[in-house]
């Protein structure tokens, strides 16, 4: 339940944003003898898709409750920055908004200019930690994803369903325990939860390992440390990996591993 005083804050904020957009922003005829700075709450339902009348208790700091689909319309409507979108369901839901949707191929390219400029192995992936991009040092060290089909790109499922990589990680029940959590807190935040859904299906249905692991239902935001690896072609590896979002692309993530010894466990 939303306190008097989010309430109170969010009522302020609607009226803020509402007040610097003009009726040519979004595409209103200007009209005559206006004396409303901004746009009028009539305009803001319209374009949110909802009544004048709910819209305006929600303006005035009503406990009402307000839905995900209408909390997006309405950020739209407004036109609110990726920060001013998180402050708004912050305030109306008490938590983050929905993670945003996929990369454009413009955006992907742009990922590939950041990986390739880095000299250590790195790649890119999505909440639902399916690999989208990696880095020629990638390769060299870890292997080629492209050798990989897309469909299996996919951290969970390599760890899961591939023996190989399996064997490469001497520390596979916590790594694979730390994923799961940061899956599953991201699976609760998705916008399309039918996608997540699916990989936790296959994920179930082939291995004991991962059923075992997701009964536990932890759930984590932590992303970096440390990963030791055991590698075909450079013995056993200790790295300290980190995550870098990209600001154009904040629903992809960049895995970079800076090597810090040869291994010693």
């Amino acid at each position: 339940m939303v306190g008097h005083e989010t309430r109170r804050e969010l009522a302020e904020f609607l009226r803020k944003r509402r007040a610097r957009l003009s009726p040519a922003d979004v595409g209103f005829p200007p009209g005559k003898g206006r004396r409303t700075l901004g746009l009028r709450r009539e305009e803001v339902a319209a374009l949110a898709g909802v009544g004048l009348t709910w819209y305006t208790s929600l303006e005035q700091g009503k406990d009402i409750r307000v839905s995900t689909a209408f909390l997006e319309n309405l950020a739209r409507a407004l036109r609110l920055t990726a920060a001013e979108r998180a402050h708004l369901f912050a305030l109306a839901q008490g938590r983050p908004p929905p993670l945003p949707s996929p990369a454009t191929a413009i955006a992907t390219e742009r990922l590939q200019s950041i990986l390739d400029a880095l000299d250590c192995p790195a790649y890119a992936r999505n909440s639902r930690f399916d690999v989208i991009a990696w880095n020629a040092a990638n390769t060299r060290m870890f292997g080629d994803f492209a050798n990989i089909p897309p469909h299996e790109r996919n951290v969970l499922w390599l760890m899961f369903a591939r023996t190989y990589h399996r064997h490469t990680m001497p520390t596979w029940e916590a790594d694979a325990r730390a994923v799961v959590a940061k899956f599953r807190l991201n699976f609760g935040q998705a916008p399309d939860a039918a996608v997540f859904s699916s990989l936790v299906a296959k994920l179930d249905g082939m291995s004991a390992d991962f059923r075992r692991i997701w009964a536990d239902h932890d759930v984590s935001d932590l992303g970096e440390g440390v990963t030791f690896f055991r590698l075909p072609r450079h013995g056993e590896m200790r790295f300290q990996h980190y995550l870098l979002i990209p600001e154009f692309l904040p629903d992809l993530c960049i895995t970079a591993y800076i090597a810090e010894s040869r291994a010693t466990m």
